[in-house]
């Protein structure tokens, strides 16, 4: 059956791009997914950053049955019970600042159409800045602010976007300067060149308080304030995407907590739904009021699905519950600890960085050189996978090469030691493998 199934998706499904395996994969519990084969890896991505408290977890598995007792769906100007008490607990205990009132939608692609939407709506501007390494998604709108998404072959984007270049303490802009000078030097640049050629229509500045897919880069927090003083200056609206950094990826209920900036729409995903498609998007009353007057609209056929907000509320309250923003913290430092301790004995891993347990591990050639090592980093990745563990490798040819490790909360001191034990196996055979080759 399984050599069938294989065929068949060679013959009946569009090949998507991104990370993908020979395998095909039966179930996942926890930290652990398993093939069609009964092969285990340890998912070290947390299934693309979504299975926050672990896949399949019994709370969540309750949450859906609990929808099927009640309604999976209903037409979308029908506000489900569920739906308010989740925005209500958003609101009341997770949500930084005056945000509190919030809209639910699918993916994070779609909550960067709705912020977007928000933002141009109630400034009646349509100008954006966007942060280079930033992923907001691959829609129309959300694709426009992305600049580390595959940009090229699809056309003419949304117009009106400039891009700051991202903050990079590890590879510096201005050498001999502290992170924070040479954070907020590039933006006053970047702030000059957008006034120089701004139509006077600015909308909003869009920005992931850490900037993952573009490298696990973490922004010194002057530079979040200074976003937030540059929106106020130019009356646009400052929006956070915090698909990856909310609800105790990094240690904080939010990106916002963590960085001390309140910003006017935020945005979440992955992290909320564990797994299933639900993302949110809110902003404070006086935004929502001003667009409701204005006849703001968003209507798809799953906004505000029942099911997916019973699940919400259950992720919330597991992570309450079992203390998993501490587990956060305690269990980020452990695997930091262990990286570093890498670190110290493979010249080829440059730097160590991240919140809570959003990690990244840059590869070069080098530490003199700081050459990105992108042949190192696929085959290493290959071969962790093939050793039983799954990790996400950013590779851009501006950039570098970085491993994006970011393990459920919910992982224990045993799976992280045999997590590390697999990825220096196979950080040793490839520099082994590759050292034979250039020998030959």
């Amino acid at each position: 059956m399984d050599t069938d199934l294989r065929q068949a998706a060679k013959d009946y499904l569009v090949r998507y791009g991104g990370d993908s395996f020979p395998n095909l994969f039966r179930s996942a519990r926890g930290t652990v997914v398993t093939d069609s084969e009964g092969r285990e890896y340890l998912d070290f991505t947390s299934g693309q950053m979504c299975a926050t408290i672990g896949h399949n977890h019994p709370a969540i598995v309750e949450a859906v049955h609990r929808a099927g007792q009640k309604a999976f769906h209903l037409f979308s100007g029908m506000i489900p019970e569920v739906v308010v008490e989740l925005a209500a607990t958003l609101a009341r205990d997770w949500l930084p600042g005056d945000l509190e009132r919030t809209i639910f939608i699918n993916t994070g692609s779609e909550a960067t159409e709705v912020a977007l939407r928000m933002a141009k709506m109630f400034t009646d501007g349509y100008e954006v800045l966007a942060l280079g390494g930033s992923w907001h998604g691959i829609t129309g709108g959300a694709g426009s602010v992305s600049m580390a998404s595959d940009r090229k072959g699809y056309g003419v984007p949304a117009p009106g976007v400039f891009v700051i270049p991202e903050p990079n303490a590890y590879r510096p802009y201005i050498p001999g300067a502290t992170d924070e000078e040479a954070a907020l030097a590039n933006l006053d640049l970047a702030l000059r060149m957008f006034d120089m050629q701004s139509a006077g229509r600015g909308a909003a500045i869009i920005v992931e308080p850490v900037i993952s897919a573009g490298g696990v880069l973490v922004p010194p927090k002057a530079f979040l304030q200074a976003l937030r003083q540059a929106a106020d200056d130019r009356g646009m609206l400052l929006i956070f995407d915090e698909a990856q950094t909310a609800f105790g990826r990094i240690g904080t209920r939010t990106g916002a907590e963590y960085f001390g900036v309140v910003p006017d729409i935020m945005t979440m995903s992955k992290t909320l739904g564990g797994g299933l498609p639900l993302a949110a998007v809110a902003t404070t009353a006086r935004i929502e009021e001003a667009l409701h007057d204005r006849h703001f609209t968003y209507y798809t056929s799953h906004v505000s699905d029942p099911l997916t907000a019973e699940v919400g509320l259950a992720v919330l309250k597991v992570i309450a519950e079992e203390g998993l923003i501490e587990r956060a913290r305690t269990m980020g430092a452990y695997l930091r600890g262990r990286l570093q301790e890498l670190q110290q004995r493979y010249e080829v891993i440059g730097d160590v960085r991240g919140l809570g347990l959003l990690i990244g591990v840059e590869l070069v050639r080098d530490r003199a050189s700081k050459a990105p090592a992108h042949e190192l980093g696929a085959l290493t990745t290959a071969k962790c996978f093939e050793s039983g563990l799954s990790m996400n490798i950013r590779r851009r040819p501006e950039r570098g090469s970085v491993w994006r490790i970011a393990p459920p909360l919910t992982v224990s001191t045993d799976e992280v030691d045999r997590a590390v034990d697999i990825l220096e196996k196979s950080l040793r055979a490839s520099l082994d493998q590759m050292a034979a080759a250039r020998a030959a």
